[in-house]
């Protein structure tokens, strides 16, 4: 049986496996090479090495030391294409979401390919890159090396302390403009609650008639038997109906006359309960709301003062909130 045939997307992939191998071993050479440049300048290890090794020392500063920029040039171009090349594939996958965005991410790509003696040593830097490369193959998994531990927890520790301090700095100059405002209670009426007035008394309005409606339907059957019970201890204790029970036949007429009266009371209830979906009774209740909200609505000195009390004091319980500490609970130590 004969092998299927790669699919482009394996080729692709190998391809770009075999790309990303290759720019890693650059990477190593030449911040190796770098490295060993930089010591070779020194003069006491410079006098070392040539005593150790007298021809390779020689070979070193004639074809290599003495040629170093061009040297370095030539890496430099194999990194500036490896940045123009990433930089097409992330634009053609659509990794971001500015096709302007990639140098900006992979900034200490680009400042490595500078090829300034000043900008040289970021090209350390390109160890970041090393190790996504190699994160990215498989080779290595980042997120279990202490250092990445280390480093995670005292970026999360950072992070967290800054913005705590950033947002009680917030909440602080926000209850300062409290303080400060002449009239919060009027301001909110104003520009908040009267705007959406009408709004507010449809979504009243049909919250009355729901939550009626659900506890009708969920209590009918305990208060038609309430209703009954009381019309029937009602008409037990009139003085009326016991005489009309001394009467010949009373008693059966006295006791129609309970189940009359009790179905009456029961069809009132219900009928009222399903006379608050009518339109009529709707129109009541807005108006009835509309009173109740500009009662409601009404500010003075002592009503803007407790508003403002309230402002403040939420503000204050969500300052205590953001300064807990939520580091120290997550990083604590185990009870040993």
């Amino acid at each position: 049986m004969s092998p299927s045939p790669r699919t482009p997307n394996s080729r692709l992939e190998r391809l770009h496996v075999a790309w990303d191998l290759f720019i890693i071993a650059l990477v190593i050479i030449n911040l190796s090479l770098l490295l060993f440049d930089s010591l070779f300048l020194v003069p006491p290890l410079n006098s070392a090495f040539e005593a150790v090794a007298p021809g390779l020392h020689g070979f070193y500063d004639q074809q290599i030391h003495a040629n170093f920029l061009r040297i370095d040039l030539a890496f430099v171009a194999i990194f500036l294409f490896d940045v123009l090349l990433g930089w097409a594939v992330a634009i053609a996958e659509r990794r971001y979401h500015r096709w302007f965005f990639y140098p900006f991410v992979h900034w200490y790509d680009v400042l490595g390919c500078i090829p300034l003696s000043g900008f040289r040593l970021l090209r350390v830097l390109r160890v970041v890159t090393l190790l996504y490369r190699l994160q990215r193959l498989g080779l290595i998994d980042v997120k279990r090396w202490y250092i990445a531990g280390f480093v995670a927890k005292y970026y999360d520790i950072l992070l967290e302390e800054l913005s705590d301090r950033i947002a009680l700095r917030m909440l602080s100059t926000a209850q300062d403009q409290v303080r400060s405002s002449e009239s919060l209670s009027r301001r909110l009426v104003d520009d908040v609650i009267m705007p959406r007035k009408q709004q507010l008394m449809r979504e009243i309005t049909g919250r009355i008639e729901e939550m009626a409606g659900n506890a009708y339907a969920r209590n009918q059957g305990d208060l038609m038997r309430y209703v009954s019970a009381l019309v029937g201890r009602t008409l037990a204790e009139s003085r009326e109906i016991q005489r009309l029970k001394r009467l010949p036949m009373g008693g059966q007429v006295a006791s129609a006359l309970d189940d009359t009266l009790s179905d009456i009371a029961c069809r009132l209830v219900h009928e009222a309960v399903e006379g608050l979906r009518s339109p009529e009774f709707n129109t009541l209740l807005e108006r009835v709301t509309d009173s109740g909200f500009d009662a409601w609505l009404q500010v003075d000195n002592r009503t803007d003062r407790i508003t403002e009390h309230v402002l403040v004091d939420m503000l204050e319980v969500v300052k205590e909130q953001v300064a807990r500490q939520n580091w120290k609970k997550k990083y604590a130590a185990p009870d040993r």
